[in-house]
């Protein structure tokens, strides 16, 4: 399965939302291989399986959000209907939800991405950790070392979205005449 999926692309489909990682119901689905609806439909016949720490709808606003940083949408895509957020448990549960060879497969591989990007996270810190340890122990000693830490941390740093420029054209509306009075 890993063949099939691999970590990179599982991982691409995990966002932050509510200092939560997530999945998006639409992105499971393809994972399943099954439609978006069909999903929905056997997690609303099993509710009591997803308590709000394992599954809850996005607002209109998160998932505008969430929209506006998948810059490649293509038409009809998106329902009209706000998705479903699962967390790391309410994969876990779809599984079982779902029932299927495929589904259990692809549950394996994803639970394998929340594990890889907890070490990922947890080594960032660990480096961040020893990075200040050590630049404690220089102290004011050599202002070279101190150049070098700072572009450590730069790098260690997720960089600002560039800003974009509006598409489309802007109507600018003709200025007024002034009239003669007769």
């Amino acid at each position: 399965m890993s063949d099939i999926l691999p970590i990179e692309k599982i991982t691409s489909k995990i966002y932050i939302i509510r200092d939560t990682r997530i999945m998006l119901d639409r992105d499971l689905a393809e994972l399943y291989g099954v439609e978006t609806k069909a999903l929905k439909q056997a997690v609303r016949r099993n509710l009591t399986r997803f308590p709000e720490d394992f599954m809850f709808e996005l607002t209109k606003e998160e998932s505008r959000s969430l929209r506006s940083q998948n810059v490649t949408l293509k038409r009809g895509q998106h329902s009209k209907y706000l998705p479903f957020a699962f967390t790391e448990q309410g994969v876990a549960m779809l599984s079982s939800t779902l029932n299927s060879e495929r589904a259990i497969e692809v549950n394996i591989a994803i639970m394998r991405a929340f594990v890889h990007l907890r070490k990922v996270v947890a080594t960032h810190r660990e480096l961040a950790r020893k990075l200040e340890k050590l630049e404690s122990r220089l102290g004011e000693h050599d202002e070279q070392f101190r150049v070098v830490f700072d572009a450590i941390r730069a790098l260690m740093e997720e960089p600002e979205k560039p800003r974009r420029k509006k598409i489309g054209f802007e109507v600018k509306e003709p200025k007024a005449k002034y009239r003669k009075k007769s």
